[in-house]
């Protein structure tokens, strides 16, 4: 983790900050169009592994079936790197894997750990709604830590959570998977939470060069830990009793929602400023409700595309306004253009 200094002109230099990536970052990430495909896959991609959970869970253990899902998919994507990459690119440090052992912790075992067990109570459209609420810690982590998001940043949180409070209230009334407890939803804005934080945390604290080994760990650390909590809990797999179709969602977020989608999530997250990739949680909601109403008969009204419509435009917003405040970071830490320290 690298400390802030301050440039000749007595403005901080922000360089190291998670909404302007360091040159290092900016060397590996690839060509420019790269970090902004991955982050397109997160947002097609993960707006539909809200009913693939709804679908697993009808018939295998939550914490066990999530568990396995992300070790299966850390373990694939450690052998790829290996393939294509070699052994030097696991390579990290005591701290970097400190990073990335508790990303793991925070982000698949927390974070998605913690919706899959309040989706019995939730239906998978909500789910992603309250989801959305990532956008919002983050905002309030980065304040917290002394930075100083642009006032537009505010404005478009304000209006995706306007957007999704449209959702919302005029949204389906569907349970979950088994029932609609009470406290299905508070559980969801917790997992929110805990994800918010472990994105924001692995964009402060040193990782390991090669983004996919910190995937492959993160992946790796998760899967076990909700795997020994379902244990604990008493989970136990019947194979006997498992359902064709749970079987193919389980594949299906195996592949494309941990393998895949999460791998480009910490892409992006390292390559984009944290704000720009958080607005997934804009997306996917849509995404989700619409799945729910073609493939789980969970209701969607003109309320509700109304809603979707300001999610879409506070993603704009959002996206405009973290892009030009990292322009600006840039020039004004530019030899060239800006003032030469020291």
């Amino acid at each position: 983790m690298t400390t802030s200094a301050a440039s000749s002109t007595g403005t901080p230099d922000t360089t190291d900050s998670p909404d302007a990536p360091s040159s290092d970052t900016t060397a590996r990430r690839g060509p420019g169009w790269l970090p902004w495909a991955a982050l397109g896959v997160v947002y097609l991609v993960w707006g539909s592994t809200y009913l693939g959970i709804r679908f697993t869970i009808t018939s295998m253990p939550a914490l066990l079936s999530a568990g396995l899902r992300f070790l299966l998919a850390g373990v694939l994507l450690t052998v790829i790197v290996l393939v294509f990459s070699g052994p030097s690119a696991l390579r990290m440090s005591l701290p970097e894997f400190g990073t990335a052992a508790l990303g793991g912790v925070l982000l698949p075992a927390l974070g998605n750990g913690i919706v899959v067990i309040a989706q019995f109570q939730v239906a998978s459209g909500l789910a992603a709604l309250l989801v959305a609420c990532v956008p919002l810690y983050v905002v309030v982590l980065r304040r917290a830590s002394g930075e100083r998001p642009p006032w537009i940043t505010f404005a478009g949180v304000g209006l995706g959570l306007a957007g999704l409070a449209v959702l919302l209230l005029g949204g389906s009334s569907s349970a979950g998977t088994h029932g609609s407890a009470w406290w299905g939803p508070w559980l969801v804005l917790l997992a929110a939470a805990f994800w918010a934080t472990g994105s924001f945390a692995t964009t402060k604290l040193p990782v390991p060069a090669n983004p996919f080994a910190l995937s492959a760990v993160q992946m790796v650390v998760g899967g076990v830990v909700l795997s020994a909590g379902g244990l604990v809990s008493g989970e136990r797999i019947d194979f006997a009793a498992i359902t064709p179709s749970s079987w193919i969602a389980w594949i299906y977020l195996v592949t494309f929602g941990s393998l895949l989608a999460f791998s480009s999530y910490v892409y992006a997250l390292g390559t984009l400023p944290v704000s720009t990739v958080a607005t997934y949680a804009y997306v996917n909601p849509v995404i989700a409700v619409v799945l729910g109403v073609l493939l789980a008969k969970e209701s969607f009204d003109l309320v509700q595309l109304a809603g979707g419509a300001l999610v879409l435009v506070a993603v704009v917003l959002v996206v405009r306004a973290e892009r030009r405040s990292r322009r600006a970071v840039i020039t004004e830490s530019s030899p060239v253009e800006g003032t030469v320290s020291g």
